[in-house]
């Protein structure tokens, strides 16, 4: 060991001692709520949520397209930071991970406006389109920022977003080198029970056509929604007409394999994402995430549960807050995190006048672990 090195290592044990970890020693992440601008969404234009890790540089964009529920109701329930987890995968690896809800979804204007019709004869084609020109207009966005690069960039999607991630890919953008379909389809009403099977087909033939970027397709072979029988006749007509796409037919999981693409299945899909981006020659150093927190010491063995569902819990803005006494309280999925902390506080104070908070989102109250903006802003 040099002089140098040995200097280093006493230096890093001191600022260790001192209880100052230098940011190049952490796993530093930046978020940002985002509208995206688009003339058909209106003024409002597209929920949207950023993550990347939290240097100076510009970092290749990897677009996240989410799936479509069942119900048509449920759209309104859905959120950008719902997927605050699955995005993390992605800037840990390197990239700008933006999540874009298209035109219906949660609080991105649109209704209905990427409809299928009637079950018999669903239209996936011009579904598509709808989701593909919403993808544009994120990627649009995002080409005009100064810390995010479309060039060399990923779009991955999720069963609905699979779909829309494989029309993509058909009318490539410029920049866009790999992409990634998790259970990729759409019109799934119940289990094993697809509107127009062969009109599903028939759309990722179409895609194949034009499709040249190279693709990752992973389906569960206990999938609900798209089993594997059909996900393998959605592949065939894909790479018969010239698409470009390795098949991974991946192990059960759960009661359902069609939830495999979450936060807690990470374990068996990242693996397969880590060999697809090192083969096409898109690996990053994957940074380590946030080190667990230790619970509150005052907390009993069923508040430490709590804890531990806090947590667990993958939505920001997130916080726990503590009284003296071992009261709590926690809140999760607030749009800020100055909401989180009040509601959080406001929780606990109902058992205890005197609480604190402990921590905010994934990082102790009053560090400065991760950055982020709480308030929404236009994409620049």
């Amino acid at each position: 060991m040099t002089l140098f090195h040995r200097l280093l290592v006493l230096l890093m044990a001191w600022l260790a001692a001192a209880g100052i970890v230098p940011n190049a020693m952490a796993a530093e992440f930046y978020t940002e709520d985002l509208r995206i601008p688009m003339t058909e969404a209106g003024p409002q234009g597209l929920e949207a949520f950023l993550v990347r890790p939290a240097g100076t540089k510009r970092y290749p964009l990897a677009l996240l397209s989410h799936g479509s529920p069942r119900s048509f109701d449920d759209r309104a329930t859905m959120s950008a930071h719902k997927y605050y987890g699955i995005a993390l995968e992605y800037a840990r690896r390197g990239f700008a991970a933006l999540v874009v809800m298209r035109r219906g979804y949660g609080t991105s204007p649109g209704g209905r406006v990427d409809s299928i019709g009637g079950c018999a004869n669903a239209a996936y084609l011009p579904a598509a389109a709808v989701a593909v020109a919403d993808l544009r207009a994120a990627i649009d966005a995002m080409a005009r920022r100064t810390d995010v690069t479309t060039s060399g960039m990923i779009a991955a999607g999720h069963s609905a977003g699979g779909l829309a991630t494989v029309a993509l890919t058909a009318q490539a953008p410029a920049g866009l080198v790999a992409a990634i379909s998790f259970a990729g389809g759409r019109g799934s009403r119940d289990d094993d029970d697809v509107c127009n099977r062969d009109g599903l087909v028939q759309a990722f033939a179409s895609f194949g056509k034009t499709s040249r970027v190279p693709m990752l397709w992973v389906y569960a072979t206990n999938d609900l929604f798209f089993g594997p029988d059909l996900a393998r006749r959605l592949y065939d007509g894909f790479r018969g007409n010239g698409g470009n796409a390795t098949f991974i037919a991946a192990p059960p999981y759960g009661d359902d394999g069609h939830y495999l693409y979450s936060v807690v299945g990470r374990p068996q899909w990242t693996p397969y994402v880590d060999a697809f981006l090192r083969e096409h020659g898109l690996g990053h150093d994957v940074l380590s995430p946030p080190d667990p927190l230790p619970p509150p010491g005052q907390l009993n063995e069923a508040a430490r549960a709590e804890f531990s569902r806090y947590l667990a819990s993958t939505m920001p803005h997130k916080a726990f807050a503590v009284s003296p006494n071992g009261g709590y309280g926690w809140r999760s999925g607030r749009v800020t995190a100055d909401d989180a902390q009040r509601d959080s506080l406001a929780a606990c104070m109902k058992w205890s006048p005197t609480c604190t908070l402990y921590a905010v989102d994934d990082r102790l109250a009053g560090t400065t672990r991760q950055t982020s903006t709480d308030q929404s802003s236009r994409a620049r």
